[in-house]
């Protein structure tokens, strides 16, 4: 620090860091960059009489606003990656003292918001995580964006709708990823023989409904009911199966040679599978819409 700044002013700026570097951190998304816009805002409060300011926590928030967005655009002039690989936990909960920054820093959208943050436009970034984050007015927003206040309505508006969107598209790709590991953990189970196992990711209630051409090469009926008796017919089998989606669903396919010869679609709630559609007829799985999944 400034040689010259006396204790009185030092603890002034020290009782408003955690909030300064939680909002930092929120418009940065870096937790090397949030230290940085710290200490720039801790440097013009050094140069600044502060003396008569009545609400310091309100003049240094918009203080190092403005240094995020200069940062912010010059980060995006650049064309560079807004994330640098830390996670809001980096430092882990508490580290600060702070009750505040442990609530911003891991908050339940956590890197999946930040993600959707990096999509916004510089202002639109500082307009949202000001107003919806930390709850600034838009009239003391519009002057660090150097917009009117319902510009800086708007924009915070639009990010919003973009950030809702996101979040809706995390939480679907998070679904996806669920389901894919039930179904890889009900086919190892199922392959390597493991009964337990397998009576652990399937419903109590399960239906497994089966095609008439499955049912002519072996499979036990056109309907089985109850996790027991689906256990019992898929312990040890399963060989060469691979997860795929079908139709978007959660699925698995054998291909012998790369030509499928039977899908299995899966319906998978909270964790576990209740119920399963095997299709061996060469037409209905023409019929189907079968991909990879996506990592």
């Amino acid at each position: 620090m400034n040689e010259g700044v006396d204790f009185e002013q030092v603890q002034r700026f020290e009782e408003h860091r955690d909030h300064v570097r939680a909002v930092a951190f929120r418009m940065l998304g870096s937790t090397g960059e949030a230290d940085d816009a710290v200490q720039e805002a801790w440097m013009r409060f050094a140069r600044t009489d502060t003396a008569d300011v009545e609400n310091l926590r309100g003049w240094l928030t918009t203080v190092v606003s403005r240094i995020c967005l200069n940062l912010l655009r010059s980060r995006r002039h650049r064309q560079e990656d807004a994330l640098d690989g830390d996670l809001p936990l980096a430092a882990g909960p508490g580290a600060g003292g702070d009750p505040e920054l442990d609530a911003v820093m891991a908050d339940s959208v956590g890197l999946a918001l930040q993600v959707v943050l990096d999509a916004l436009g510089p202002a639109e970034r500082v307009a949202f995580v000001l107003h919806d984050l930390f709850g600034v007015p838009f009239d003391r927003i519009a002057p660090v964006l150097d917009r009117t206040t319902e510009a800086t309505r708007q924009l915070a508006s639009r990010a919003r709708r973009r950030v809702r969107e996101g979040r809706a598209r995390a939480e679907a790709d998070r679904d996806a990823r669920q389901r894919k590991s039930v179904v890889e953990a009900f086919l190892a189970a199922a392959h390597e023989g493991r009964f337990e196992d397998l009576l652990a990711v399937l419903d109590p209630n399960i239906l497994v409904v089966a095609d008439a051409e499955a049912v002519a090469t072996g499979f036990a009926g056109r309907e089985v009911i109850g996790a027991s008796a689906v256990a019992a017919i898929f312990n040890g089998q399963a060989k060469d199966a691979v997860t795929v989606l079908v139709d978007g669903l959660a699925g698995a396919m054998w291909a012998p040679g790369g030509a499928p010869r039977s899908v299995l679609s899966f319906a998978v709630v909270d964790g576990r599978v209740v119920s399963i559609e095997i299709m061996n007829a060469p037409d209905t799985i023409a019929a189907l819409e079968l991909a990879a999944f996506e990592d």
